[in-house]
C-alpha cells in the first residue's frame, strides 16, 4: 500500500482590514468516498494526503477492520476520489458499530463510546525536556499550516524521534491516517507519545487509546470526560502545550521534572 494522494493549497485574494486586496494561500479540500466490499460507508473531506493510510486508521478506530490481516486490497482511484478496501470473507461489510455523533472536527466523527480498551495503558515516563525538544521540533513539522493555516497536525513519537507527522483539515482525519501508519508499518504504540495541535475530546482519547499510546499532548484544551476516560486507562494526559508552558491533567507521577522554567 502506498500513501497517495495530492494535496493542494490554493491561492484566492481576500480583503484586510484596511480594505486593500491580497493574495493569501489556503487549504484545499477534497471528498474522500470509502468503500468496504462494495458498501458505501463514508464520506471524508480531506486535505488528501494520506488517503489510504486515512481509509485504514478509520477502519481501525471505528472497529469495522479489526486486524490489518483481514484487509485483502486497497484501491486508491483519484479520479472517482473513492478508496474500495475489500476483505477477505466481506467481514467488514458485515460490522456497522453502533455509534454515538460527536463533536468532530474535519469527519462529523461518529465512534462508539462504550468500546474502551479491557485493560490499563503502559506505565511509561516522559522528561519534562523531551516535552519542550518535541514541542520545538514538532513546530517546524507544520509546513502547511504555516503557508495556510487551516489545518491539524498530529504526530507519533518515540522519544525524540518523530516517526510520522499528518496534517489534514481536521483533527480526526489526521490522528486516524496516523493508526493507519501504526498498522501499515508495524508500529506498537506502547513506548510511543502521540502529538496534536487539536483538542482533546474523548472521542480523540479513545482513538488514542484504542492504539496502545501511553501518552497523550495536545498543543490545546480537553474536555472533562477526555480526562476521566484518559484516569480510567492510565493514560497520562497534557494539555496547552506551548513554549514552556503545558498542563498535565492525569499521570502527573509519570512526568519527572528536569528542566523547570526560570520564575
Amino acid at each position: 500500500m502506498k500513501n497517495a494522494g495530492s494535496v493542494s493549497i490554493h491561492a484566492v485574494t481576500a480583503l484586510d482590514e484596511y480594505g486593500q486586496s491580497c493574495t493569501v494561500q489556503v487549504a484545499g479540500e477534497i471528498p474522500l468516498t470509502l468503500i468496504v466490499d462494495d458498501r458505501e460507508i463514508v464520506t471524508l473531506m480531506t486535505l488528501g494526503s494520506h488517503v489510504e493510510a486515512l481509509a485504514v486508521g478509520y477502519l481501525r478506530n471505528h472497529f469495522i477492520i479489526k486486524k490489518l490481516r483481514e484487509i485483502q486490497s486497497v484501491q486508491l482511484n483519484l479520479e472517482s476520489k473513492t478508496v474500495k478496501v475489500n476483505t477477505f470473507d466481506g467481514v467488514g461489510g458485515k460490522r456497522m458499530v453502533p455509534c454515538t455523533i460527536t463533536a468532530g472536527c474535519g469527519q462529523g466523527a461518529v465512534l462508539s463510546v462504550d468500546k474502551l480498551p479491557d485493560t490499563r495503558l503502559s506505565n511509561v515516563t516522559i522528561k519534562q525536556s523531551l516535552i519542550y525538544a518535541l514541542l520545538h521540533t514538532l513546530a517546524q513539522r507544520n509546513n502547511i499550516h504555516r503557508q495556510a493555516g487551516g489545518v491539524h497536525g498530529c504526530a507519533l513519537c518515540q522519544g525524540a524521534e518523530v516517526l510520522a507527522f499528518v496534517e489534514d483539515v481536521g483533527r480526526h482525519n489526521a490522528t486516524d491516517a496516523v493508526a493507519g501508519l501504526m498498522w501499515l508499518h508495524n508500529w506498537a504504540g506502547d513506548d510511543k507519545i502521540f502529538y496534536t495541535t487539536g483538542r482533546l475530546t474523548s472521542e480523540m482519547v479513545m482513538k488514542v487509546a484504542h492504539t496502545g499510546i501511553p501518552i497523550l499532548l495536545s498543543r490545546s484544551g480537553v474536555t472533562h470526560k477526555s480526562i476521566q476516560i484518559a484516569q480510567k486507562l492510565g493514560m497520562t494526559l497534557i494539555a496547552h502545550a506551548k513554549g514552556q508552558h503545558f498542563l498535565i491533567f492525569n499521570g502527573e507521577n509519570n512526568v519527572i521534572f528536569d528542566a523547570c522554567p526560570l520564575e
